[in-house]
């Protein structure tokens, strides 16, 4: 279907205005949406970690998780309101605080993020479908890998590296790649999918000995001392921790809110956060001090508490349990990669180059950047502390949230015009100068500097964990001030 030569240059099919009989999502997709997010490797990893590394006790840790889920709960709805209410995605929404040049321009920054963590999550993807090629291999003849054409690498990888990321990269793009409603339909299946190889994977646990296991998981549960004031930093530092793991998905939530049904399902679902974590830290801690248990009974040379869910398994060296529960990380990876990186790169991708770019050209666009990022990542981008430039970029994700969430309501209050939106000339009320609105411009800059010198000033990186909600108060205080009437 050709898109029509109308004057509002700056539409595109996949950034329009969602039409209501499209708003399919209600509050349970966005409970697998979330529980994708929270699905990880890393946050697996790392609530874990919290309960079970760190000298905390697990009441700091339990409520310092539920106050920081709150703040995302908080700060999602304020910036999925007015895309669930005007069926618009971030990168458009943007124009009417930026204009469309300032849009086009600082919405380019999340894809640059995400196409940036894309490749790398890509990466590592590859190296799990890669290790379950291996244990094929092995499986079929123990001495195949021991073949010279295994053992000669180019850029850090072997031919079995490089046939897995290929695999990867392909699949990644024909499947995520297809539209909105397919995208809810992998978020639903994968967020099931997962929950069941969790729950799959605490019974193999609870099941190796059953009072063992329940012994260890309950002989951490501290809760003396609660109404302890020392406790009140802990807890404080929990919360910016479980924030900032969530802060990349905010900045961008519009372009999931805009397919909500109601402003009710949009509140019901961003809640089922809280529930969502609840559920998969019991599932997460158990997990690790059930097998840390466990292990430590066959083992006698286990010097540390192993926290990656794919350590764990190595160490259970069972190869049906190894490829099961492989096949649940792969989905768990594959569609948090989807919702964090892909989908709001895509968006504003598009929205860089409305006349140029479909949905599956910006993801052809996607996928062939993040391939050199991917193959390139080993030997060359984690070895020249590109993160910190990619850390800084994100600095720009909490003033930029500012910025809409005080234009949106406090100056506009609560109004945009669909119409205008999609003008690229003067007669839009979002024009301003030449595309740019200066204003917002000099507030989002403002709210960067406080924002990075968390990363840069070694005095304030005791602050990194807050630096969104700092960036994102400074910009909107400043542009309140600069813009009110």
């Amino acid at each position: 279907m050709n898109q029509p030569k109308v004057k509002y240059s700056l539409s595109n099919w996949d950034l329009v205005t969602v039409n209501p009989n499209y708003k399919t999502w209600n509050w349970k997709d966005l409970f697998c949406f979330w529980g994708v997010n929270v699905q990880s490797i890393i946050g697996f990893s790392l609530i874990a970690s919290l309960y079970t590394i760190y000298s905390l006790s697990t009441f700091v840790v339990f409520f310092g998780t539920i106050l920081g889920s709150i703040l995302v709960y908080f700060f999602a709805n304020l910036i999925g309101k007015p895309s669930q209410k005007y069926g618009l995605p971030f990168s458009v929404l943007l124009r009417s605080s930026l204009g469309f040049k300032g849009a086009e321009f600082f919405g380019l920054i999340r894809s640059i993020v995400g196409i940036f963590m894309f490749g790398v999550q890509t990466y590592f993807l590859s190296k799990i479908i890669g290790y379950l090629i291996r244990i094929i291999i092995f499986s079929v003849d123990n001495t195949l890998l021991d073949q010279e054409i295994f053992l000669i690498f180019l850029l850090g990888l072997n031919i079995i590296d490089w046939v897995s990321f290929i695999i990867v990269i392909i699949f990644q793009t024909l499947m995520f790649s297809v539209g909105a409603q397919f995208n809810k339909k992998l978020v639903n299946y994968s967020a099931i999918i997962v929950y069941a190889g969790i729950l799959l994977f605490f019974f193999t646990v609870l099941l190796s000995d059953v009072k063992m296991t329940a012994n260890a998981f309950i002989s951490i549960l501290d809760f003396k001392n609660f109404l302890n004031s020392d406790n009140v930093a802990p807890i404080l530092t929990v919360a910016g921790t479980i924030f900032a793991y969530f802060s990349i998905i905010i900045i961008s939530f519009g372009d999931f809110s805009r397919h909500v049904k109601s402003e009710d399902d949009l509140k019901k679902g961003n809640l089922s956060l809280i529930l969502n974590l609840i559920i998969f830290s019991f599932f997460a801690v158990f997990i690790v001090v059930g097998s840390d248990t466990f292990l430590n009974q066959k083992f006698e040379d286990l010097d540390r508490i192993f926290t990656n869910p794919t350590d764990i398994i190595g160490k259970f060296d069972d190869i049906q349990i190894t490829i099961i529960a492989l096949f649940f990380i792969i989905v768990a990876s594959a569609s948090t990669n989807l919702v964090a990186n892909f989908i709001p790169s895509q968006y504003s991708l598009i929205n860089f180059s409305p006349k140029n770019l479909t949905l599956k050209s910006a993801s052809y666009t996607i996928s062939v950047i993040g391939f050199f990022i991917g193959i390139f990542w080993l030997t060359v981008l984690s070895q020249i502390g590109i993160l910190s430039f990619v850390d800084t970029l994100g600095s720009f994700f909490g003033p930029i949230f500012g910025l809409m969430v005080a234009d949106y309501y406090l100056i506009k209050d609560k109004n945009i015009s669909n119409k205008d939106i999609y003008l690229a000339d003067a007669e839009s009320v979002y024009y301003f100068s030449n595309g740019w609105h200066i204003k917002a411009v000099y507030s989002l800059v403002i709210g960067f500097i406080f924002s990075s010198s968390t990363i840069w000033n070694i005095n304030l990186m005791f602050l990194q964990s807050y630096a969104w909600i700092i960036g994102a108060f400074i910009s909107s205080l400043t542009y309140y001030l600069l813009a009110k009437k």
